[in-house]
């Protein structure tokens, strides 16, 4: 059984649960919100790394220069406003994309490989030291600001580094907060948690917006500092299962030196006579613990591939919207890089507003699947309204951000929450809970590669026209929709509403 961490031994003598449970959530909560804090300031950052060069031009035509003047005040203009290189080129929107790419790629590899060994470690300290490496890592880049580095290697490399401790949170905390909660109105309570994903993007957005123009380096030295201090914060007070409460209990009760599943090996009359009789014998008591399942065990928990694959493309969707949405109003809306991020967060509180919806209706039908497939129809056609209606004012931008936020992120925060879980905890795993990290780390793993996908798609199409991007996006929403039919059509054909952990599924 895991250690008790130091910073809750004061408060064994209260010992209530429910306490103890409203407490795990809350910090749980906070503790991702730090991971997706430290994840925003890129999209923030980079209408800044390559500032307003396309208006050089307009500047030489404003200034009332000739065609003969035309190269100096551009040269002008790029030194002033578009000097961090190596973002100044006309190229930039692939090298950023490429920044993107190089942090998700190693996320969603390293995501695979995090459920595995985050079950065969302590949640707690695997969690903690994630925390303060990604607050090193994350630190770093904005320290390329403060020393002048213009190396894209150097970026990219802190982007991979970071990506692949920042695989240590979601399965660490989905497999604690599900060691809390049991299945009764799981929807709810994962949908009302999950909402840390847009919290964590809505704080780094006012966070990093609040620097960007001034110094940017300090968008990521601030979020950096922010992550490793809950760190501590995780070490301190983290508290992995209710039964690590019970064995504080037991171990605060029972005498020095003796534990609470031993017995004497001697009574004191034996002892005290110094003979040892030939058939004494050692009674140790012990319970046997489930052994962690493997990759292919995991694989084949009926529902766990099906889910994986539609993630993929729910997360495209998402992820390029969070790496893509503020440089898209900078140049849609004509809106510096502080007004654009914030304008952008309205996606994020429509997540939020959507995640919890498709929880209290999942839990409502006892139909994950066809929650998710739903708001993935909807999302199609609302994104490519979002891409037509966004040309005609900030009004309705606003309202179709809240929109497209609730539908891309509804069945996205399902997925990775509830369905997780109840997968996680399926019943062909005859209550072995071990397999909960791999089972999250596999369905999030797979999405993660359609995340690292998405924003590079987007930096390559974008240089054709926003248009192709928002393509893009509607055809990767029918996808994710489309790996879900099956599920659908067994979830309406069964006689009787279910949760999903009970739902009958074929085997693969």
């Amino acid at each position: 059984m895991a250690a008790v961490p130091p910073g809750v031994r004061f408060l064994v003598t209260f010992n209530k649960d429910q306490w103890y449970r409203a407490f795990t959530f809350i910090l749980t909560f906070l503790l991702y919100t730090s991971f997706h804090l430290s994840r925003k300031p890129i999209s923030i950052v980079k209408s800044e790394l390559h500032k307003n060069c396309s208006m050089a031009s307009e500047l030489a035509t404003a200034s009332g220069g000739g065609a003969s003047q035309l190269p100096a005040l551009i040269s002008l203009h790029t030194d002033m406003d578009c000097s961090w290189k190596p973002f100044d080129k006309n190229n930039y929107k692939q090298l950023l994309g490429a920044m993107d790419y190089s942090f998700l790629f190693a996320y969603a590899i390293g995501m695979y490989l995090s459920g595995i060994i985050g079950e065969r470690l302590p949640i707690r300290l695997y969690l903690t030291v994630g925390m303060l490496c990604s607050g090193l890592f994350t630190c770093l880049f904005g320290l390329g600001y403060i020393y002048n580095i213009h190396s894209l290697a150097f970026y990219v490399s802190v982007q991979v580094a970071n990506g692949l401790v920042q695989t240590t949170g979601w399965p660490s905390v989905v497999t604690c907060i599900s060691n809390w909660f049991g299945k009764g109105r799981r929807g709810l309570v994962m949908g009302v948690w999950n909402s840390h994903t847009s919290v964590g993007n809505i704080l780094g957005s006012l966070i990093a917006g609040s620097y960007v123009s001034s110094n940017w380096g300090m968008s990521f030295i601030v979020p950096g500092i922010i992550i490793a201090a809950m760190g501590v914060v995780c070490f301190l007070f983290l508290i992995e299962h209710p039964n690590d409460l019970k064995t504080m209990h037991a171990q605060s009760s029972s005498p020095v030196g003796r534990g609470g599943d031993e017995e004497p090996l001697l009574d004191r009359e034996t002892a005290a006579s110094g003979r040892v009789p030939l058939q004494q014998v050692v009674v140790v008591k012990s319970e046997s613990e489930p052994s962690a399942i493997s990759f292919m065990g995991a694989l084949r928990i009926p529902g766990v591939i099906e889910f994986s694959l539609s993630l993929l493309f729910a997360k495209l969707v998402s992820y390029t919207f969070l790496f893509w949405l503020p440089l898209y109003i900078t140049k849609a809306a004509h809106l510096d890089a502080k007004k654009a991020g914030d304008l952008s967060t309205l996606f994020d509180v429509g997540g939020i507003v959507g995640g919890i919806l498709a929880g209290v209706i999942s839990d409502k039908l006892g139909k994950r699947a066809t929650t998710c497939a739903v708001m993935l129809l909807l999302a199609a056609p609302t994104l490519y309204g979002f891409s037509m209606i966004s040309q005609f004012g900030l009004g309705p931008t606003v309202a179709m951000l809240l929109v497209c936020g609730g539908l891309v992120n509804g069945p996205y925060a399902l997925i990775t929450t509830a369905v997780s879980a109840d997968l996680g905890t399926h019943k062909s795993l005859k209550g072995n809970a071990r397999a909960l990290s791999t089972v999250t780390a596999i369905i999030d793993g797979t999405g993660s590669v359609g995340a690292a996908v998405g924003p590079l798609l987007a930096g390559v199409l974008s240089a054709g026209g926003w248009d192709q991007v928002f393509y893009m996006l509607m055809t990767a929403d029918f996808l994710a929709l489309l790996f879900l039919l099956r599920l659908v059509k067994k979830e309406l054909t069964s006689s009787k509403s279910r949760p999903i952990s009970t739902v009958e599924l074929k085997e693969h």
